[in-house]
């Protein structure tokens, strides 16, 4: 497990550097545009391209912030139960978010796929958009991995493993 582990940190940690990049160019473009609007000449398309690298960014941040535990949890009942049980519950909600985020990678990337053969493309850059929902796919798909890793490890801790 450790080795699948460690794949997955590093995977998900290469991602977040993709995810990171997407933000400097959506920062960057943002205030090309702005500047370029005070001379009358805005940068064709930067809406869609905004919103492609916002895809990018959560999509691909998701697992890393998953194994940094940088997600919101609410924990007013649960901090009041013993150690143990609160592992097991933790593992629980792994599982069911690693189940709820199989099926969002698979749908994606079902759906990808009709975009792909539909020939989707955006309005004003003529993009092809497959390609991000393919990413929101693998995302999740990573994400799943992650949730998969500490619901197994969860079950380890509590059950004295």
């Amino acid at each position: 497990m450790t080795r699948l582990g460690r794949w997955i940190d590093t995977i998900g940690g290469k991602f977040n550097y993709v995810a990171c990049a997407a933000v400097v160019i959506m920062m960057l473009l943002t205030c090309a545009d702005v500047i370029l609007r005070l001379f009358g000449h805005p940068i064709l398309g930067t809406y869609e391209m905004i919103g492609f690298s916002g895809v990018v960014v959560i999509s691909f941040a998701l697992a890393y912030t998953s194994l940094e535990h940088g997600h919101i949890a609410v924990e007013l009942l649960v901090e009041h139960l013993p150690k143990r049980l609160q592992v097991f519950i933790n593992g629980i909600n792994s599982l069911i978010g690693a189940a709820l985020f199989s099926l969002i990678a698979w749908q994606s990337f079902v759906y990808a796929g009709d975009l792909r053969g539909s020939g989707e493309v955006s309005l004003t850059l003529q993009i092809p958009t497959y390609p991000f929902v393919y990413g929101i796919s693998v995302g999740c798909g990573l994400l799943c991995l992650v949730l998969l890793a500490d619901a197994i490890r969860s079950f380890g801790k509590a059950l004295g493993k």
